[in-house]
């Protein structure tokens, strides 16, 4: 096999929120720039967000990104790095004017202004009212936002390789990244992708639990590539429930649809968030709602024949508003349980929608990891931005609205910050024998016919496995129980095979690789869950029942190698102003 190889200035692996606007700071400098995705860019996942993007521009009342910072910080329950919260708050500002300006068609008040509605644990005055933050386009915000970054990427003429595949990443002798071996859909054939700085922007892995808001696609490739690079995962065991999926399906309706005044209802008609969060009700923290729900449903509260959800009400604002404003959630309502919330109330039950760990990176989107044979060191050539990254900005918990804010301010300052990488680095690095051999052999691991397990049935597996042992509610002898069977899992992966390839497209091969990324994933999960003995943000252990901060206050790093665990400590100073200390969090 003659293996192609190609030159780039800069790769960009994920054509989502933040791969799409670093790519777009990239554009006017001349560069030869790459973005490998393996669907089609408006396909990316960025594409499914509804609700909004948070920035305090006081379009409504009065806003400060300081009360923004507050209220991420306090969501995060004081998990996330404080310099780089302030940092995310203060640029989402001109972030948000960027995206206007770039065509991002945002719903306007009556004075022209952006639009902005309210989310769940927003504040003003640092807790003491609820702010109304969040700037949408109706409740298909991402959708604006991924096309509109499009639209300006293909302007700007930013190089794609629609529907290729990354296998893994590829190193020089010193562990720096010298690009990507990856794969032509269409055709099977392998391809060398190098390039001078190598971004990974290839967004969550929610199909690690069977049922989720995420997409099909969305199987942690890039923190498994990182993993294989022998770079750790950082706060793995964070992963948020969305407390409005559609019950049974997973599909997600929007917080917007509580933040337009929707509400929670049991089987007795009662509007339970009073009890769970008497002064934010309905706008609690998303961690808080997924557990009241879910407590609602253990002690006989459920709505339907077998008790098994709750419902949300958004009939009584009426068909205007619902058409207006929630078309999205009207739609997927319709199509999936056969319901118009306009005139009947939704079904709805958590639903696994977002992980706050990721490749640890810092504000500029470095990845940064202990080094081979010393502390923790940026690596070179290699950033990471969105939701496969941790900043961290959302510790243990994310707000609504913060997640595209995330994606948006960190892209943009990964694009920023490379162009300054390259102007030290003007030549590519050379990649060792050893890493392309790795990867080719990794491309060739499935490349095997014959009897054994189907990848469908063994991601099945994993996926049940997952969300009964490491889902809202979590202890340690469901948690030892589930290590044990994913490692029993991982130790079958040697055992599958694709039936007849000759008859079998390519997307099945891609499958069984990102089986094995959601593999590698999934232990990075439990195994970061099992051993932080505490509840804090999304992870809620009966057993640990108190947030621990003079044990706990420190993030996981999760190493692929014997499932190594590490801590580092929290970053609890800001850049410009007083810290927020840990306070019983409330809302």
């Amino acid at each position: 096999m003659t293996l192609i190889r190609k030159n780039f200035d800069v790769l960009i692996i994920g054509a989502g929120g933040a791969g799409l606007n670093a790519a777009v700071q990239l554009a006017g400098a001349d560069l030869r720039v790459a973005v490998v995705s393996k669907v089609f860019p408006t396909r990316s996942h960025t594409v499914a967000a509804q609700g909004g993007v948070n920035a305090a521009l006081g379009n409504v009342d009065e806003d400060k990104w300081h009360w923004h910072m507050f209220d991420t910080v306090k969501g995060s329950d004081y998990l996330g790095d404080q310099d780089a919260i302030e940092f995310m708050c203060r640029e989402a500002i001109p972030t948000v004017y960027e995206l206007e300006h770039n065509g991002v068609p945002f719903s306007r008040l009556d004075n022209g202004r952006i639009y902005q509605r309210p989310f769940g644990g927003q504040s003003r005055h640092f807790g003491k009212e609820q702010a109304t933050r969040t700037c949408a386009a109706a409740d298909r915000t991402g959708h604006a936002i991924l096309h509109t970054l499009y639209q300006q990427n293909l302007k700007a003429r930013s190089h794609f390789f629609t529907e290729y595949f990354a296998i893994d990443l590829l190193q020089d002798q010193e562990g720096g990244v010298t690009g990507a071996l990856v794969m032509d859909i269409s055709s099977g054939e392998p391809m060398v992708l190098n390039a001078r700085a190598t971004l990974l922007a290839t967004g969550g892995c929610g199909q690690v639990f069977r049922t989720t808001s995420n997409a099909h696609i969305n199987t942690g490739d890039g923190m498994a590539m990182a993993l294989r690079a022998g770079v750790p995962l950082q706060d793995m065991e964070f992963f948020q429930f969305h407390p409005t999926g559609v019950a049974g399906r997973g599909m997600l309706i929007t917080e917007a649809s509580r933040g337009e005044g929707g509400y929670l209802i049991n089987k007795e008609g009662e509007r339970f968030m009073e009890r769970y969060a008497p002064s934010a009700k309905d706008l609690a923290s998303r961690d808080v709602v997924a557990r009241a729900i879910v407590t609602e449903v253990r002690e006989g509260r459920g709505c339907g024949p077998n008790g098994d959800h709750v419902l949300l009400k958004v009939d009584h604002l009426g068909e205007e508003t619902v058409a207006r404003r929630l078309p999205g959630i009207r739609e997927t309502s319709k199509i999936f349980v056969g319901i118009d919330p306009a005139f009947e109330p939704i079904p709805v039950y958590p639903t696994a929608h977002y992980v706050m760990g990721g490749i640890p990176s810092d504000r500029f989107g470095r990845v940064v990891a202990p080094a081979r044979h010393g502390p923790e060191e940026v690596v070179p050539g290699l950033y990471a931005a969105g939701e496969c990254a941790c900043v961290s900005v959302h510790g243990a918990n994310r707000l609504g609205g913060n997640s595209l804010l995330d994606i948006l301010v960190f892209g943009r300052l990964s694009g920023l910050d490379i162009l300054d990488y390259l102007e030290e680095h003007p030549r590519h690095g050379q990649t060792d024998s050893a890493s392309e051999e790795k990867a080719m052999a990794r491309f060739q691991r499935f490349d095997r016919e014959g009897d054994g397990i189907p990848v469908a049935e063994l991601r099945a597996e994993l996926q049940k496995v997952m969300e009964d042992h490491a889902g809202v509610f979590r202890t340690e002898e469901i948690m030892q129980e589930g290590l044990d069977r994913m490692r029993s899992i991982r130790d079958r992966l040697d055992e599958v095979r694709l039936k007849d390839r000759s008859r079998t497209f390519n997307t099945a091969r891609v499958e069984a690789f990102e089986l094995e990324n959601l593999v590698d994933v999934g232990l990075s999960i439990v195994t970061s869950a099992l051993h932080r003995q505490e509840s804090r943000g999304a992870h809620s252990r009966p057993d640990f029942p108190e947030r621990d901060d003079r044990n706990w206050m420190r993030h996981s790093l999760y190493f692929l190698e014997d499932d190594r665990l590490d801590y580092k400590p929290v970053r609890t100073r800001p850049l410009s102003v007083d810290s927020f200390p840990p306070k019983e969090r409330v809302y």
